[in-house]
Formats: C-alpha cells, sequence, structure tokens
C-alpha cells in the first residue's frame, strides 16, 4: 500500500474540523502530532482532570472520529491503530493515510461537522421516523460500540432538572455503551458518540450531549448490567422560527431520507 500524508493546507483544514469534537468541560484533551507518513493521536495529560481519564479519552474518540470524516471527505481513507504502544498509554491511536475517492455520505457528514452544536432547547412533539434511529445505531455500532434508547423509569435518573422540558416531546434519549470498559473501549466510545451526533445531524435532527460518562449515568439500568454506559445524547426537531408553521411527520420523514442518502426511512 503507497501510504502518505495530504499537503499541509489538506492537513489544517482535517485538523481544524478535528478540533470541533464535543469534550468533556470543552477541554479539548487531545494533541495531535504529524509524523513523517503518519498521524498520532495522543491524551494531553494537563487537559485530563478526571482521576482515571475516562472523559478525557472519550473526547479523544470523539476527536479520532471528526478527523477521519474530514480526511474521508478530503479524499483520503484512514488505518487507525488504537493504543498502539502499551508503554505509552496517552498515545491513543496512529493513522496511516491512503488515497481515496469521497463518498456522498463521507461528504455530509463532514460538512455536518460546522453545522453540529450542542443544542439545549426544548424538542418538538414530531416524532423520529423509526428509520433514522435505526441509522444512528448502526453507524455507531459500526464503531464498536451500542446504543440504547432509554425509556421512562430508566430515563428519569439520567435527565438533569434543566433538560427536564415543561410539556413531553418526542425527543429520544440515547445511551452509548460499550461491552468493556478499558481505554480501547472508551476510545471507541468517543468515537461512536460523534458517529451519533454526526449523523443526527446530518438527518436534520437536532442534539444535546447530557454527559460524557458521571456516576449517574453508571447507577442507570438502562444497558441491563450487560454493557458499560459511557455517554448520553439527547437527538430530535427542533423548533422552528417563531412564526413558521411546525414541520408534519411526513416533512420530517422526507427530509431525513434525503439527508441520509440511506434510502427510506
Amino acid at each position: 500500500m503507497d501510504y502518505g500524508l495530504p499537503d499541509s493546507s489538506t492537513l489544517e483544514t482535517a485538523l481544524a474540523l478535528a478540533a470541533r469534537a464535543p469534550s468533556v468541560a470543552d477541554t479539548q484533551p487531545w494533541r495531535w502530532q504529524i509524523g513523517s507518513r503518519s498521524l498520532h493521536l495522543y491524551l494531553d495529560p494537563a487537559r485530563a482532570a478526571d482521576p482515571d481519564q475516562r472523559g478525557p479519552v472519550l473526547s479523544c474518540g470523539a476527536s479520532l472520529h471528526h478527523l477521519r470524516v474530514a480526511l474521508a471527505a478530503l479524499g483520503w481513507s484512514a488505518v487507525v491503530r488504537r493504543l498502539p504502544n502499551p508503554a505509552q498509554p496517552h498515545h491513543l491511536a496512529s493513522m496511516r493515510l491512503l488515497r481515496h475517492r469521497s463518498t456522498p455520505v463521507e461528504l455530509a457528514l463532514s460538512a455536518a461537522i460546522s453545522r453540529r452544536h450542542t443544542d439545549h432547547r426544548h424538542f418538538t412533539s414530531l416524532p423520529i421516523p423509526p428509520g433514522c434511529l435505526g441509522l444512528v445505531t448502526e453507524r455507531a455500532t459500526a464503531l464498536g460500540a451500542l446504543v440504547r434508547r432509554a425509556t421512562d423509569p430508566a430515563r428519569s435518573p439520567v435527565l438533569d432538572p434543566s433538560d427536564r422540558a415543561p410539556d413531553p416531546d418526542f425527543a429520544e434519549l440515547l445511551v452509548i455503551g460499550t461491552t468493556a470498559d478499558d481505554r480501547t473501549s472508551r476510545l471507541r466510545a468517543g468515537e461512536a458518540l460523534s458517529a451519533v451526533l454526526l449523523t443526527a445531524t446530518n438527518i436534520g435532527l437536532a442534539t444535546a450531549l447530557l454527559a460524557l460518562e458521571t456516576p449517574e449515568l453508571r447507577r442507570t439500568g438502562v444497558l441491563d448490567g450487560a454493557a458499560h454506559p459511557q455517554a448520553i445524547v439527547r437527538i430530535g426537531w427542533a423548533p422552528t422560527g417563531i412564526g413558521s408553521p411546525e414541520p408534519t411527520l411526513e416533512d420530517a420523514r422526507s427530509w431525513a431520507c434525503r439527508r441520509s442518502h440511506a434510502g427510506p426511512c
């Protein structure tokens, strides 16, 4: 295989998009190193306040996925080795790059990086088409994580009082988990979190990242003890502008399917 690196302008663009990944307390605890023919992701211990570095590693996983998406849209495919050097636990990943023809999905997900933001507004009463939830789950699963909908009574312990809407809505509360709880699993959970957020944004859904791993999240029974919860995301249709009519379910389904490039929802 003919591995190489993009030109400096392409790398700067991709790394700028990777820096838009969500991170615990907005600390951006990652550090990227450019080698002669590879890229390397390191955890910056100075920005990792957690004693076990759980949240920072999840954040680095999100940045890793953002970078892979950005590079794919710019014509480069990444071959990733996670935790490549056991003697250096802060060395989270190495990436070697190959020329690549971008797909419509990769271009759409890369465009979603700049559009995505955490939205704490109330969501509408419009339900999410099941196929759209299936797409979000599928992309997280492909990255080694699982996604479980939190429904009552499981959702109540993980919703902060400020996040409880005064009126019922149809936003979904999703818990991202992994079957193991080692450093690699946490890195993959961060990658899956990024996939969930970007897929939802591409479909046209608003997202609110409620928490990375917290004690409250560990105490929930959402995953039935079969996996370790790592993050919580709330997704749904955002309210339209003042004076605009609220979209119908058919409007939402049509919009989501056009944006996902994934066929009928």
